[in-house]
């Protein structure tokens, strides 16, 4: 008789911004390593007081990397790219961000704004962007950031002119 596994609850995360509260659902089933990765960031309170530092209207809000006079903040090593995992660049969708490296995700990461489908995997590049959680409550909050007043900042363009902060992250319950 085989043995029965019980799936792992998924993990909610908190986001409180300036802009509002973000509540995001992590699928660690999916995306193992980097849920791992994101929550060790989270734990460590390192995500608090950085900001969404590029919002381009029509695709995506990115944060996680920079404080608000823009200088980027350490982090710890890349992980491997989880993108062939079955989640997609949806609307509502969190996914890590990357260079051109398939394996150089930290900390930055993107909430899709609209269906990237172009960010899938394999993608433009034979691997696209790792999906790992979807905005559960707050997706209103990301439609007010995307359509923020941007400019540039020193040699980063799309940063939006009043910062958009991430005042903390917590884990929390299954929102109701």
């Amino acid at each position: 008789m085989a043995e029965e596994t019980v799936k792992a609850p998924n993990l909610y995360v908190e986001m409180d911004t300036t802009a509002g509260n973000i509540v995001l659902e992590l699928n660690e089933a999916a995306a193992p390593v980097t849920v791992a990765n994101f929550k060790n960031y989270v734990d460590d309170g390192y995500y608090d007081g950085l900001i969404f530092h590029r919002v381009i209207d029509g695709f995506m809000v990115q944060g996680g990397g920079f404080d608000s006079d823009m200088n980027q903040k350490g982090t710890k090593a890349p992980i491997q790219i989880e993108s062939n995992n079955g989640l997609k660049n949806v609307r509502g969708s969190v996914a890590m961000a990357r260079t051109m490296d398939p394996n150089s995700a930290t900390s930055q990461f993107f909430i899709n704004t609209q269906n990237n489908t172009f960010l899938d995997y394999p993608g433009q590049d034979g691997y696209g962007y790792t999906v790992f959680g979807k905005v559960v409550s707050g997706m209103d909050v990301v439609d007010k950031m995307e359509k923020v007043k941007t400019g540039d900042r020193g040699m980063h363009g799309d940063v939006p002119v009043e910062p958009i902060m991430i005042e903390s992250m917590k884990f929390v319950e299954k929102p109701e």
